[in-house]
Order: structure tokens, then sequence, then C-alpha cells
């Protein structure tokens, strides 16, 4: 088995690296003509490091990373707490269900016009999004883990004489982990395009001002930078969820 890892690793890069050359071939001998203007990859790199030498890369980076950070934090952990409140105990769930229901299915972005009213174009525009992007999926699968745990779990740590709040804590919680999860790796690299649109639209900095600063100017090139850091971004923040799940999740299965 050992020995097919590094041929799987090589025929799952095949498909990236068949991409890129034709890329490359597509913008070098410039098969395509008119509106239509694709740059070669090499020149997309080129770009790369030298906006990333000049600063302005980084500079752009470091305020959109700020903003999912914090963002994507706090509405993931508003929505876990307020998913396992739900779902630990029944009167709330009925309280609060019907406006989690009705709340949930208005796109991140919809609220981008209010908001822009009721808090103006600044730092807290972008974060408020993030906010709003990761708290209602959190809460919709951290309250639905919590249901769905096995009753009989439940029954034996009582009959163990354990307390209410060891229960949650030690034995619903961990069973719940990975619909917890799934509601964080979904929305850990939305929130990543939620901000990009949000920055397009009303921020004067990050990667989304970036992007329509380069549209104004017609650079392509740093356009296709922008996009291949924006999925780079999106694929890490997912594996890092999916790294912690596997990790927390193992972790609490070799305990149990």
């Amino acid at each position: 088995m050992k020995k097919t890892k590094p041929l799987e690793s090589i025929w799952g890069m095949l498909p990236v690296l068949v991409f890129i050359t034709l890329w490359e071939a597509v913008g070098r001998f410039k098969l395509f003509s008119g509106q239509f203007f694709l740059p070669p990859f090499s020149a997309v790199l080129a770009e790369f490091y030298h906006l990333t030498a000049n600063g302005v890369l980084g500079k752009n980076f470091a305020s959109s990373l700020v903003r999912v950070l914090v963002g994507l934090c706090s509405g993931s952990a508003a929505g876990i707490f307020v998913g396992v409140v739900m779902g630990w105990r029944k009167v709330i769930n009925q309280a609060l269900n019907p406006i989690i229901s009705l709340l949930y299915p208005i796109p991140a972005l919809g609220w981008l016009p209010l908001l822009m009213l009721w808090i103006g174009i600044n730092e807290m525009l972008p974060i408020t999004i993030i906010f709003i992007c990761s708290f209602f999926p959190v809460v919709y699968n951290t309250a639905t883990g919590i249901r769905n745990v096995d009753r009989e779990y439940i029954l034996a740590a009582e009959t163990l004489g354990a307390s209410n709040m060891r229960i949650l804590f030690k034995v619903v919680i961990p069973l719940a982990l990975p619909n917890i999860f799934t509601g964080l790796r979904l929305e850990a690299g939305m929130s990543w395009r939620v901000l990009v649109a949000a920055e397009m639209v009303a921020i004067p900095t990050g990667i989304g001002a970036l992007l329509m600063q380069a549209e104004s100017l017609v650079r392509v090139d740093i356009i296709m930078v922008c996009l291949i850091v924006l999925s780079v971004m999106c694929l890490l923040f997912e594996k890092i969820f999916a790294l912690a799940e596997k990790r927390m999740v193992g972790r609490w299965s070799a305990h149990a």
C-alpha cells in the first residue's frame, strides 16, 4: 500500500499539470483572439512575484485574511453555542427554529444593502457578512447533530450517574462533532467567496478590491493572480477543518 501512494499522488497531480500546460500553450501562442485575452501561466506567476515583492498582494491579502478569521471564528462560535442549546433543550428549539428556518435561506450577500445602511461602509461590513454566512449553517448542522445523538448513549450515562452537563460535554457534543464539522467545512470556503463579493462592492482594500482595480485597468494577469489566491485559500481552509475533524473525532473515539 505504501508503494502505491506516490503513484496515486502523481496521478492526482497529472490533471493539474495538463491544465497548466494547456493554459500556457493557449496564452503563449494566442490561440484565441479578440476580447478573450488569457495571459500564459508563466506571466501570471511573474505577476504574482511582482505583486508579492512590492507588497501590494500581501497588504490586500492580510486585510482579507483578518476579516475572514474574525467573521468566521465569531460566527462559528456563536452558531455552535446556539445550535447546542437548540439541540439540547426542546423548548428553546421550538422557540428559535422558526426564526432560523425563516432567515437561513436568505443568501448572506442579500443582507449587504441593508447592512450598508445600518452599519455603513467600514471594516465591520465584510466581517458582519461573513458572520451571517457562518452562523446559520453552523447552527443548523450543530442542532441537527445534537438531536440525532442515539438516546441509548444518554440513558447509559444517566444510569452511571453522570450529570446533565457532563452528559452534554462528554457524550452528546463529541458524538455530534461530525455534523458540527460539516457545517464548519462548508462555510470555511464560502466565507472567502462572500468576503470577495463584499469587498468588490463596497470596500477599498482586500483581494476583492484588488480584483476590481485590476478589472478597471484591464489587467487580466492580476485578476488571475487574485483568483488563484482565492482558490488556494478556500481549499486550504476546508482542508484545515477536515484535518481538525479527523483528529478530534479520532481522539474522542480512542478515549471512548
